[in-house]
């Protein structure tokens, strides 16, 4: 071997390993033209990259993000890159009940339809906090926020049908538990990695108990796992570990999706027609996954139900 092939051999081995990495591409080319979408954490990362290709396919996007500033930048970007001035933004604090209520009511008073929610806001371990309801942080945003506001949306997705639920949750949830004795570990030790597979696994078992709740309503429910992706996500882990940070800058490159390759799945499930018959399953890389067979425990799923119901104050949900 010369030099020259060398470099080729190790051209084409790292062509195909970042193929492997980028995974699934959703290729459905479906038009939403007059659809409503509703997407969480939408001002960056994988959200705003699911956001900007829904708004090209015609959809009002409308970004529930918690910072108002950088998410009027993110949709100025996606209306001029797309041509779609229909991409506009609403104040949504996923931390608080309150802010979810309020945009909640405002949602359903000036808005006519909803066809798809993307439950896709998360944060993953960061330091022990407590928001303003009292609730650990992580489950608090990753599943909390969402059960509430998807259980407050649901009659403008039953009107709109047939609609879906899309809920981001993370393979992460392998290994998770729902400590139903102590969900916000306030009696053992604070773990930020349990802590966030407990809140990955909720998302899982809540989108299976919602495709049964929902069962013939025309409401479908999905979950996915997006992939390792280069995003803000992590910065609480690099925060801790600086130096690991660093180190994985160069790599991630190469091992890790960009936002773009990691909002595939999210489209996927959005988009691609024919999936209803598979409401309640679980998404990797544009395709039906088993989940980890805590992700199949139906009593855990309908207990879990009932407890965020009581935890979130409210009285009747589906």
């Amino acid at each position: 071997f010369n030099f020259s092939s060398i470099q080729t051999v190790l051209h084409y081995s790292v062509a195909v390993l970042r193929k492997w990495i980028a995974g699934g591409v959703c290729r459905c080319s479906v038009r939403l033209d007059g659809k409503t979408i509703v997407i969480t954490g939408a001002n960056t990362g994988i959200g705003k990259e699911t956001s900007r290709d829904l708004a090209r396919r015609g959809a009002r996007v409308v970004m529930a993000c918690r910072d108002l500033t950088r998410a009027e930048r993110a949709a100025e970007e996606i209306r001029r890159s797309t041509g779609n001035g229909n991409v506009v933004i609403r104040h949504l604090d996923l931390a608080s009940t309150y802010s979810i209520r309020q945009f909640a009511k405002d949602f359903h008073d000036s808005e006519e339809r909803l066809d798809i929610l993307i439950n896709n806001a998360g944060v993953m371990m960061c330091p022990k906090q407590l928001t303003e309801d009292n609730f650990e942080t992580q489950l608090a945003v990753n599943h909390l926020g969402h059960f509430l506001l998807t259980n407050l949306l649901l009659p403008k997705l039953k009107s709109s049908s047939p609609s879906r639920v899309v809920n981001v949750s993370s393979v992460a949830h392998h290994g998770g538990r729902i400590d139903f004795d102590d969900l916000f570990f306030s009696q053992r030790p604070y773990s930020a990695l349990e802590s966030y597979r407990q809140s990955k696994l909720a998302n899982i078992l809540f989108s299976r108990e919602l495709a049964r709740r929902l069962s013939g309503s025309g409401v479908s429910s999905f979950s996915l796992h997006p992939g390792v992706i280069r995003t803000e996500l992590g910065r609480h882990v690099e925060g801790w570990f600086p130096l690991l940070g660093l180190l994985l800058k160069l790599p991630s490159l190469l091992l890790m999706k960009t936002p773009w390759e990691g909002c595939q799945t999210t489209l996927y499930c959005a988009v691609m027609p024919g999936l209803e018959e598979l409401s309640g399953c679980y998404f990797s890389d544009c395709a039906e996954k088993e989940t980890a067979p805590e992700g199949q425990d139906d009593v855990a799923a309908r207990k879990l139900w009932e407890v965020s119901t009581r935890l979130v104050g409210l009285k009747n949900t589906c």
